[in-house]
Protein backbone atom coordinates (compact mmCIF):
# COMPACT_ATOMS: atom_id res chain seq x y z
CA UNK A 1 0.00 0.00 0.00
CA UNK A 2 3.09 2.15 0.80
CA UNK A 3 4.10 1.81 -2.90
CA UNK A 4 1.13 2.32 -4.10
CA UNK A 5 0.43 5.41 -1.90
CA UNK A 6 4.19 6.98 -3.64
CA UNK A 7 2.99 6.02 -7.24
CA UNK A 8 -0.08 8.02 -6.85
CA UNK A 9 2.14 10.72 -5.45
CA UNK A 10 4.45 10.67 -8.23
CA UNK A 11 2.13 10.76 -10.69
CA UNK A 12 0.23 13.57 -9.31
CA UNK A 13 3.51 15.52 -8.91
CA UNK A 14 3.88 14.83 -13.10
CA UNK A 15 0.28 15.99 -13.71
CA UNK A 16 0.26 19.42 -11.32
CA UNK A 17 4.26 20.14 -12.20
CA UNK A 18 4.49 20.79 -8.31
CA UNK A 19 5.27 18.92 -5.52
CA UNK A 20 3.15 21.33 -3.41
CA UNK A 21 0.37 21.42 -5.72
CA UNK A 22 0.77 17.74 -5.60
CA UNK A 23 0.83 17.07 -2.14
CA UNK A 24 -2.05 19.99 -1.34
CA UNK A 25 -4.60 17.65 -3.76
CA UNK A 26 -3.79 14.90 -0.74
CA UNK A 27 -3.59 17.19 1.74
CA UNK A 28 -0.31 16.16 3.14
CA UNK A 29 3.09 17.97 4.01
CA UNK A 30 4.79 18.50 0.37
CA UNK A 31 8.16 17.32 2.51
CA UNK A 32 6.02 14.60 3.01
CA UNK A 33 5.38 13.47 -0.22
CA UNK A 34 8.65 14.67 -1.54
CA UNK A 35 10.24 11.66 0.79
CA UNK A 36 8.01 8.80 -0.76
CA UNK A 37 8.72 10.20 -4.39
CA UNK A 38 12.36 9.85 -3.18
CA UNK A 39 11.65 6.04 -1.41
CA UNK A 40 10.03 5.16 -4.86
CA UNK A 41 13.24 6.20 -7.29
CA UNK A 42 15.87 3.94 -4.54
CA UNK A 43 13.08 1.12 -4.59
CA UNK A 44 13.75 1.16 -8.63
CA UNK A 45 17.31 2.52 -8.52
CA UNK A 46 16.38 4.96 -11.42
CA UNK A 47 15.60 9.00 -11.18
CA UNK A 48 12.06 9.43 -12.16
CA UNK A 49 12.41 13.44 -11.98
CA UNK A 50 14.39 16.31 -12.75
CA UNK A 51 13.71 18.29 -9.95
CA UNK A 52 14.85 22.48 -10.31
CA UNK A 53 13.67 25.48 -8.04
CA UNK A 54 10.93 25.76 -10.86
CA UNK A 55 10.06 23.42 -12.45
CA UNK A 56 9.53 19.25 -12.30
CA UNK A 57 9.84 17.11 -15.28
CA UNK A 58 9.87 13.45 -16.11
CA UNK A 59 13.16 11.79 -16.69
CA UNK A 60 13.06 9.51 -19.91
CA UNK A 61 12.69 6.34 -18.00
CA UNK A 62 10.47 8.22 -15.73
CA UNK A 63 7.73 8.98 -18.85
CA UNK A 64 8.13 5.56 -19.71
CA UNK A 65 7.40 4.56 -16.12
CA UNK A 66 4.61 7.23 -15.84
CA UNK A 67 2.98 5.99 -18.91
CA UNK A 68 2.62 2.46 -17.81
CA UNK A 69 1.66 3.12 -13.75
CA UNK A 70 -0.82 5.57 -15.09
CA UNK A 71 -2.93 3.06 -17.08
CA UNK A 72 -2.17 0.44 -14.13
CA UNK A 73 -4.03 3.15 -11.61
CA UNK A 74 -6.56 3.62 -13.91
CA UNK A 75 -7.06 0.10 -14.34
CA UNK A 76 -7.21 -0.32 -10.64
CA UNK A 77 -9.82 2.41 -10.19
CA UNK A 78 -12.14 0.90 -12.70
CA UNK A 79 -11.65 -2.40 -10.51
CA UNK A 80 -12.42 -0.52 -7.48
CA UNK A 81 -15.72 1.04 -9.24
CA UNK A 82 -16.53 -2.37 -9.83
CA UNK A 83 -16.58 -3.83 -6.56
CA UNK A 84 -18.26 -0.74 -5.29
CA UNK A 85 -21.25 -1.17 -7.61
CA UNK A 86 -21.11 -4.94 -7.02
CA UNK A 87 -21.94 -3.87 -3.25
CA UNK A 88 -24.82 -1.78 -4.03
CA UNK A 89 -26.18 -2.99 -7.47
CA UNK A 90 -27.34 -6.87 -7.91
CA UNK A 91 -24.87 -8.44 -10.40
CA UNK A 92 -23.31 -11.49 -10.62
CA UNK A 93 -23.53 -15.25 -10.99
CA UNK A 94 -26.66 -16.42 -8.70
CA UNK A 95 -27.19 -19.97 -7.70
CA UNK A 96 -30.19 -21.40 -6.90
CA UNK A 97 -31.01 -25.06 -6.40
CA UNK A 98 -35.06 -26.28 -6.46
CA UNK A 99 -37.00 -29.65 -6.10
CA UNK A 100 -37.83 -30.56 -9.88
CA UNK A 101 -41.84 -29.75 -9.94
CA UNK A 102 -41.77 -26.45 -7.93
CA UNK A 103 -39.31 -25.25 -10.16
CA UNK A 104 -41.66 -26.22 -13.36
CA UNK A 105 -44.57 -24.93 -11.85
CA UNK A 106 -43.55 -21.99 -10.01
CA UNK A 107 -39.70 -20.97 -9.33
CA UNK A 108 -38.54 -20.83 -13.47
CA UNK A 109 -41.91 -18.79 -14.73
CA UNK A 110 -41.15 -16.65 -11.85
CA UNK A 111 -37.44 -16.25 -12.52
CA UNK A 112 -38.59 -14.61 -15.90
CA UNK A 113 -39.72 -11.73 -14.30
CA UNK A 114 -36.96 -11.92 -11.88
CA UNK A 115 -34.43 -11.73 -14.85
CA UNK A 116 -36.18 -8.32 -16.37
CA UNK A 117 -35.73 -6.82 -13.32
CA UNK A 118 -32.13 -7.69 -12.80
CA UNK A 119 -30.60 -7.72 -15.95
CA UNK A 120 -26.93 -7.98 -14.13
CA UNK A 121 -27.88 -11.29 -12.67
CA UNK A 122 -26.51 -14.37 -13.92
CA UNK A 123 -29.00 -17.30 -13.08
CA UNK A 124 -27.42 -20.68 -12.59
CA UNK A 125 -30.96 -23.03 -11.80
CA UNK A 126 -30.67 -26.73 -10.60
CA UNK A 127 -33.50 -28.55 -10.76
CA UNK A 128 -33.31 -31.57 -8.28
CA UNK A 129 -34.69 -33.70 -5.66
CA UNK A 130 -31.55 -34.27 -4.03
CA UNK A 131 -30.84 -32.27 -1.90
CA UNK A 132 -27.98 -29.83 -1.27
CA UNK A 133 -26.52 -28.29 0.96
CA UNK A 134 -25.80 -24.38 0.97
CA UNK A 135 -21.74 -23.16 1.00
CA UNK A 136 -20.51 -27.37 0.57
CA UNK A 137 -22.52 -27.14 -3.21
CA UNK A 138 -21.91 -23.77 -3.30
CA UNK A 139 -25.72 -22.79 -3.40
CA UNK A 140 -26.58 -19.30 -2.48
CA UNK A 141 -30.34 -19.75 -2.24
CA UNK A 142 -32.54 -23.49 -2.30
CA UNK A 143 -35.53 -24.46 -2.14
CA UNK A 144 -37.21 -27.40 -0.50
CA UNK A 145 -40.41 -29.47 0.62
CA UNK A 146 -40.67 -30.78 3.99
CA UNK A 147 -39.73 -29.60 7.76
CA UNK A 148 -37.56 -27.03 8.52
CA UNK A 149 -34.23 -28.07 8.34
CA UNK A 150 -31.79 -28.12 11.07
CA UNK A 151 -28.37 -26.77 8.76
CA UNK A 152 -27.16 -23.42 10.10
CA UNK A 153 -29.21 -21.54 7.66
CA UNK A 154 -32.30 -19.00 7.79
CA UNK A 155 -35.60 -20.76 6.50
CA UNK A 156 -38.37 -18.91 5.13
CA UNK A 157 -41.56 -20.46 5.27
CA UNK A 158 -42.95 -20.19 1.43
CA UNK A 159 -46.19 -21.69 1.15
CA UNK A 160 -48.15 -24.95 2.86
CA UNK A 161 -47.14 -28.42 0.88
CA UNK A 162 -50.45 -30.12 1.65
CA UNK A 163 -51.09 -33.61 0.10
CA UNK A 164 -54.33 -34.11 -1.17
CA UNK A 165 -55.99 -37.32 -3.37
CA UNK A 166 -56.87 -36.77 -6.59
CA UNK A 167 -58.49 -39.36 -9.97
CA UNK A 168 -59.38 -38.64 -12.85
CA UNK A 169 -63.41 -38.70 -14.14
CA UNK A 170 -62.82 -41.72 -15.92
CA UNK A 171 -61.25 -43.44 -12.78
CA UNK A 172 -63.78 -42.87 -10.55
CA UNK A 173 -66.31 -43.57 -13.05
CA UNK A 174 -65.02 -47.03 -13.78
CA UNK A 175 -63.78 -47.93 -10.39
CA UNK A 176 -66.38 -45.76 -8.26
CA UNK A 177 -66.07 -43.11 -5.53
CA UNK A 178 -63.97 -44.11 -2.50
CA UNK A 179 -66.41 -43.61 0.14
CA UNK A 180 -64.07 -43.18 3.10
CA UNK A 181 -60.06 -43.41 3.62
CA UNK A 182 -59.83 -47.09 4.40
CA UNK A 183 -61.50 -47.78 1.08
CA UNK A 184 -58.42 -46.35 -0.43
CA UNK A 185 -56.62 -49.44 0.29
CA UNK A 186 -58.44 -51.56 -2.72
CA UNK A 187 -57.40 -48.75 -5.67
CA UNK A 188 -54.90 -48.55 -7.60
CA UNK A 189 -51.87 -46.00 -6.57
CA UNK A 190 -49.80 -43.74 -8.39
CA UNK A 191 -46.95 -43.34 -6.24
CA UNK A 192 -43.96 -40.14 -5.92
CA UNK A 193 -40.76 -42.18 -5.01
CA UNK A 194 -38.65 -39.90 -2.54
CA UNK A 195 -35.04 -40.32 -0.93
CA UNK A 196 -36.70 -42.59 1.27
CA UNK A 197 -38.89 -44.45 -0.83
CA UNK A 198 -42.61 -44.14 -1.78
CA UNK A 199 -44.88 -41.55 -0.26
CA UNK A 200 -47.27 -43.30 2.05
CA UNK A 201 -50.88 -42.61 2.15
CA UNK A 202 -52.08 -42.26 5.93
CA UNK A 203 -54.99 -41.11 7.68
CA UNK A 204 -55.27 -39.97 11.45
CA UNK A 205 -58.86 -42.07 12.98
CA UNK A 206 -59.45 -41.83 16.79
CA UNK A 207 -55.59 -40.53 17.38
CA UNK A 208 -54.33 -43.75 15.32
CA UNK A 209 -52.57 -43.44 12.05
CA UNK A 210 -53.01 -46.06 9.53
CA UNK A 211 -51.50 -46.89 6.16
CA UNK A 212 -54.51 -46.84 3.43
CA UNK A 213 -51.99 -47.15 0.73
CA UNK A 214 -53.40 -49.00 -2.10
CA UNK A 215 -51.57 -51.40 -4.68
CA UNK A 216 -49.07 -49.73 -6.33
CA UNK A 217 -49.62 -49.38 -10.47
CA UNK A 218 -46.52 -46.99 -10.94
CA UNK A 219 -43.45 -45.74 -8.40
CA UNK A 220 -41.91 -42.72 -10.29
CA UNK A 221 -39.72 -39.29 -9.04
CA UNK A 222 -41.42 -37.76 -11.70
CA UNK A 223 -44.51 -35.67 -10.46
CA UNK A 224 -45.65 -34.34 -14.17
CA UNK A 225 -45.65 -38.25 -15.37
CA UNK A 226 -47.75 -38.79 -12.55
CA UNK A 227 -50.14 -36.45 -13.18
CA UNK A 228 -50.27 -37.64 -16.44
CA UNK A 229 -51.34 -41.25 -15.33
CA UNK A 230 -53.15 -40.09 -13.34
CA UNK A 231 -55.25 -38.18 -15.96
CA UNK A 232 -55.20 -41.35 -18.21
CA UNK A 233 -57.38 -42.72 -15.42
CA UNK A 234 -54.80 -45.21 -13.91
CA UNK A 235 -54.65 -44.99 -10.57
CA UNK A 236 -55.05 -42.53 -7.50
CA UNK A 237 -52.15 -39.69 -6.83
CA UNK A 238 -51.61 -38.26 -3.86
CA UNK A 239 -49.38 -35.11 -4.79
CA UNK A 240 -49.19 -31.26 -3.16
CA UNK A 241 -52.06 -28.75 -3.87
CA UNK A 242 -49.67 -26.41 -5.53
CA UNK A 243 -48.50 -29.15 -7.63
CA UNK A 244 -52.35 -30.41 -8.78
CA UNK A 245 -53.79 -26.70 -9.55
CA UNK A 246 -54.00 -26.44 -12.70
CA UNK A 247 -55.52 -30.34 -12.99
CA UNK A 248 -57.75 -29.65 -10.45
CA UNK A 249 -59.21 -25.91 -12.63
CA UNK A 250 -59.16 -27.55 -15.87
CA UNK A 251 -61.51 -30.77 -14.29
CA UNK A 252 -58.93 -32.96 -15.44
CA UNK A 253 -58.62 -34.29 -12.40
CA UNK A 254 -60.98 -34.52 -9.26
CA UNK A 255 -60.03 -34.01 -5.45
CA UNK A 256 -61.19 -36.96 -3.10
CA UNK A 257 -62.54 -35.57 0.15
CA UNK A 258 -63.28 -38.03 3.21
CA UNK A 259 -64.25 -37.44 6.96
CA UNK A 260 -60.60 -37.84 7.78
CA UNK A 261 -57.51 -35.86 6.11
CA UNK A 262 -55.43 -37.87 4.32
CA UNK A 263 -51.00 -37.07 4.64
CA UNK A 264 -47.66 -38.60 3.34
CA UNK A 265 -46.19 -37.85 6.55
CA UNK A 266 -47.32 -37.91 10.47
CA UNK A 267 -45.22 -34.70 11.08
CA UNK A 268 -48.03 -31.98 10.25
CA UNK A 269 -45.69 -29.37 10.05
CA UNK A 270 -44.87 -29.78 6.24
CA UNK A 271 -44.12 -26.74 3.95
CA UNK A 272 -42.31 -25.41 1.04
CA UNK A 273 -39.25 -23.21 2.27
CA UNK A 274 -36.42 -20.84 0.90
CA UNK A 275 -33.17 -21.59 2.55
CA UNK A 276 -30.14 -19.48 2.91
CA UNK A 277 -27.12 -18.51 4.80
CA UNK A 278 -27.33 -15.27 6.76
CA UNK A 279 -24.08 -13.44 5.90
CA UNK A 280 -25.41 -14.16 2.24
CA UNK A 281 -28.31 -11.92 2.79
CA UNK A 282 -25.36 -8.93 2.63
CA UNK A 283 -25.18 -9.74 -0.82
CA UNK A 284 -27.38 -7.78 -3.08
CA UNK A 285 -27.63 -10.33 -5.88
CA UNK A 286 -29.39 -12.73 -2.53
CA UNK A 287 -30.94 -10.26 -0.94
CA UNK A 288 -32.83 -8.99 -4.25
CA UNK A 289 -33.92 -13.02 -5.26
CA UNK A 290 -34.87 -13.76 -1.84
CA UNK A 291 -37.01 -10.86 -1.18
CA UNK A 292 -38.42 -11.32 -4.86
CA UNK A 293 -39.46 -14.80 -4.50
CA UNK A 294 -40.45 -14.53 -0.76
CA UNK A 295 -43.24 -11.40 -2.34
CA UNK A 296 -43.79 -13.48 -5.40
CA UNK A 297 -44.74 -16.95 -3.96
CA UNK A 298 -46.35 -15.37 -0.74
CA UNK A 299 -48.97 -13.71 -3.14
CA UNK A 300 -49.04 -16.62 -5.11
CA UNK A 301 -49.81 -19.22 -2.13
CA UNK A 302 -52.50 -16.41 -0.46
Amino acid sequence: MDQLRAIRYFIKVVETGSFTKAASTFNVPPSSLSRRVVDLEKSLGATLLKRSTRLVKLTEVGQIYYNDVQQIVNQLEQSHETVRSYQTTPMGRLSISSMVSFGDKILLPLLEEFNVLYPEIILDVSLSDELSTLGRDDVDIAIRGGYAPNERVLAINLMNNEFIPVASPGYLKKHGVPKNAMELKHHNGLYFKTPLGPTPWLCKVDEQWHDVSGPAVVISNNGAWLSKKACNGEGILMSTRWALASYLESGELQELKFEHQLAVTQNSNMAIYLLYQKQRYLVPKVKAAVDFLVQKIKVKAD
